[in-house]
């Protein structure tokens, strides 16, 4: 699998509130370099009101889909969003590998139902070139793991 060929959800708080969409448009351009983002559109200022027609069924399938047609899963958490915990939860249950990123320089904490969960990947971080290392890493033992699979799938056919 190419760097091309992996698709990644980034997850991050919309309805929740928007203090840090200044942030996701940095991840996402980040997140860009080790393949496509299916939900750049999280980043835009703009998001609310161009969601504005589809109506929440919609907004909730389609979402579901690109979650489902992702090969990982990168949420910025620092903002308390109910959907984020959702998606997170759902990617459990695809068993689709997940980094949580959390921004700890404002005192928060972080739900122990994802802290907790020993299956995701947490980060936490207060600049931004934190992050990005981060996220580095989280694909570089993403890759390594895909690499080791298809030495063992190769052996065994």
């Amino acid at each position: 699998m190419s760097l091309k060929n992996i698709n990644i959800y980034f997850a991050a708080s919309i309805r929740g509130g928007r203090d840090f969409a200044p942030e996701y448009q940095k991840l996402i351009t980040e997140l860009n370099k080790y393949g496509k983002v299916l939900t750049e559109h999280i980043a835009n200022n703009t998001l609310l009101a161009q969601e504005a027609h589809l109506s929440d069924e919609q907004i909730h399938d389609r979402d579901l889909q690109w979650l489902r047609e992702s090969d990982v899963v990168v949420a910025e958490v620092t903002q308390i969003s109910m959907g984020v915990g959702y998606e997170l939860a759902t990617a459990l249950f695809l068993n689709i590998p997940v980094l949580c990123l959390f921004n700890n320089s404002q005192g928060r904490k972080l739900s122990a139902m994802i802290k907790g969960q020993t299956k995701f990947t947490h980060k936490n971080y207060v600049s931004l070139n934190e992050a990005f290392a981060a996220i580095e890493h989280f694909f570089a033992a993403y890759f390594l793991k895909q690499s080791q699979n298809s030495i063992v799938n190769n052996k065994n056919n």
